[in-house]
């Protein structure tokens, strides 16, 4: 699962690292530790006139599908896996129309030791920054009139695997890893048939990640200053 991650890079950093077109995300300070319904920033792919673009967004985190009667729903859709995202009523549009890539420089699990729970912060072992394998949706709030700013509501939710053998001890759930080389083909708009979408994940690799034990503070949302990743 992923349920805390850090965004230390400006608007200007993810174009770059991304190679994307067209920004309309505000652009959020940094965080050190970014929680479920916060605004984070996602990568989209559009297809206009036949020529393939990525667009930086502003989504909530934690999907609400376009039937929920509240957005409270998306407090139980901050992860999905990928191994039934396909099936799931509640993802399975957005698996074949709307993903997306979230990018984050690592993220934080509870390693269970005995009665303890050990905060570790997961990482590329370089500057490189991650791209979490995302989806995004639309809805609609009931409470805002028709036409006024704050009536579509843009979520979004990042994809976990089973965790390889290097990882399995912090956690058996890790975020989908999206390659560099495959950030084409999950952004392409025109992939739709479920499974080639299914098999695409399939070839994603295990990501390689350095666990690193850091203190408790991180388990405090109000706290976010980079000395949450420092070693504890």
């Amino acid at each position: 699962m992923c349920g805390r991650f850090v965004v230390s890079k400006a608007n200007s950093d993810l174009v770059s690292a991304f190679e994307i077109d067209e920004v309309v995300a505000e652009d959020l300070p940094p965080s050190w530790n970014v929680a479920p319904t916060d605004p984070v920033r996602i990568v989209i792919g559009r297809g206009l006139h036949g020529q393939p673009s990525r667009r930086l967004e502003t989504a909530r985190w934690g999907l609400v599908p376009v039937w929920a009667k509240s957005r409270s729903v998306g407090s139980r859709a901050i992860n999905a896996r990928s191994e039934t995202v396909l099936e799931k009523p509640m993802f399975r549009s957005a698996a074949v129309k709307r993903r997306a890539l979230v990018p984050a420089d690592g993220y934080y699990e509870w390693e269970k030791r005995g009665t303890e729970k050990i905060p570790t912060y997961l990482h590329p072992d370089s500057n490189e920054l991650l791209g979490f394998a995302g989806l995004y949706e639309f809805w609609r709030d009931p409470d805002v009139p028709g036409g006024q700013e704050g009536e579509w509501l843009m979520t979004m939710t990042i994809l976990t695997r089973p965790a390889p053998d290097a990882l399995g001890h912090v956690h058996d759930r890790t975020p989908v890893v999206v390659p560099r080389d495959m950030l084409g083909d999950w952004l392409d708009p025109a992939l739709t048939d479920k499974s080639d979408i299914q098999s695409l994940l399939d070839a994603m690799p295990d990501p390689v990640l350095v666990p690193r034990e850091v203190g408790k503070a991180v388990g405090n949302v109000r706290n976010d200053s980079p000395e949450l990743i420092e070693p504890a």
